[in-house]
């Protein structure tokens, strides 16, 4: 059956649900989801630990840049890597160490630790990070049928909303509840949780590269230059995104509440990404007018969020900027899937994690310095310019191609 068949039959929550009842995936999704909100507990305790420790607002940036420096690093290299080995025995591998890691923490955490030791076991959880991430988005396609791809990242996007809409409050009240070190052994849990779920897989075989190299990478983007401008539309959402995910609390007393305000913020735009996850199932990776579309709601929503005047009114464009958020990621991460052969998605999933997650902290600092410059909703509206630039090139594109 083509992908026009699949699509006329099943889209939207029937297309979702059948992915969800696969006997691959879904475990994997379970398990992801309860991975991404652990990481929640992680970086909410680690980060009230260093501030109880040492009052000191810098050494929050440290914890936060620390975290996701081995990404920007170490990707490429770990891209290669999944080319060459068993992605799932890579990821059993991560995770396992990531627990370890966890669990010490916690027990650290509960006989006294100082704030260095904490961004030490950041950064070292960071790295187990930077070698999972190309792997574990590879591995997705191994999971399903290649019908299936587009609903299957889809909803593999909506794991890190639902973590993100549920994760913050959970952890705040865990900390509230239990203290910071259980946060710590409960994130250690939920990567135990990850490790059972892929032992529960049955992936395709899958086809290794018998040689892999970082030039290979670049060398692939230069001979498909329209990978190159997926992974752009990636980065552009990445920036896009990013006053939401760490400027929340300022935005929270721009409108005049309370900063714990902020989760209801960050809770508002997953829930538009995590609707998105449904509407945009059993449907292929879009039309490039679509996705023009769908980066416009992001650009456009973050800007009229910013620019509200009150906070009621504002959650509209943010729960539509939400939906444009996981759209946008989804039809570009469902094209770079399919764009390459088996033995190179490792490798142009590690740039994805590069453009995605690895430029966070260089988002959050121009996010930071715009905010304290001219105020957060400044910083807001001028880091979704790169999603309606996106949006009016893949237009202009477009309707010169139509004229010639």
């Amino acid at each position: 059956m083509t992908e026009t068949a699949v699509e006329r039959r099943d889209v939207g929550p029937r297309a979702a649900a059948r992915v969800l009842r696969s006997r691959n995936f879904w475990p994997y999704f379970v398990g992801n989801a309860t991975s991404a909100s652990g990481t929640w507990f992680q970086n909410l305790a680690a980060a009230l630990l260093v501030y109880r420790l040492t009052h000191s607002a810098f050494l929050l940036g440290v914890l936060n840049f620390a975290q996701f420096l081995p990404v920007l690093v170490l990707s490429p290299w770990a891209g290669t890597l999944a080319d060459r080995v068993d992605r799932k025995r890579l990821l059993l591998v991560t995770q396992v160490v990531a627990a370890a890691l966890s669990a010490t923490l916690a027990a650290l955490a509960w006989s006294g630790v100082g704030a260095t030791t904490v961004i030490a076991f950041s950064f070292a959880i960071g790295i187990t990070s930077a070698f999972s991430a190309p792997a574990s988005q590879a591995l997705i396609v191994q999971l399903v049928s290649k019908d299936d791809v587009p609903q299957a990242v889809a909803l593999n996007s909506m794991t890190y909303n639902l973590a993100r809409a549920l994760g913050p409050a959970g952890a705040a009240g865990a900390i509230a509840w239990l203290g910071i070190p259980p946060a710590f052994l409960l994130n250690a849990l939920s990567y135990v949780l990850l490790v059972l779920a892929l032992l529960a897989v049955r992936p395709r075989a899958q086809e290794r590269a018998p040689s892999a190299s970082l030039l290979e990478s670049f060398a692939l983007l230069r001979r498909e230059p329209q990978l190159a401008a997926y992974l752009l539309i990636v980065m552009a959402v990445g920036f896009a995104s990013d006053p939401i995910n760490t400027e929340a609390p300022a935005f929270a007393e721009a409108f005049g509440h309370a900063d714990t305000m902020a989760g209801a913020i960050i809770g508002v735009f997953g829930a538009g990404a995590v609707t998105a996850a449904f509407v945009v199932a059993g449907r292929v990776a879009g039309s490039r007018e679509r996705m023009a579309v769908t980066l416009m709601l992001l650009g456009s929503g973050v800007v009229a969020f910013s620019l509200a005047p009150w906070l009621p009114l504002a959650f509209v464009p943010l729960f539509v900027a939400g939906l444009g958020y996981l759209a946008s990621n989804t039809a570009a991460t469902t094209r770079l899937q399919l764009g390459v052969r088996e033995t190179q998605r490792g490798r142009i999933m590690a740039l994805w994690s590069i453009a995605f997650l690895g430029l966070r902290p260089i988002a959050s600092l121009a996010d930071g310095a715009l905010a304290g410059t001219f105020g957060v909703r400044a910083a807001g509206a001028v880091l979704a310019l790169p999603a309606l630039a996106g949006a009016a090139t893949i237009t202009l594109a477009t309707r010169a191609r139509v004229r010639a």
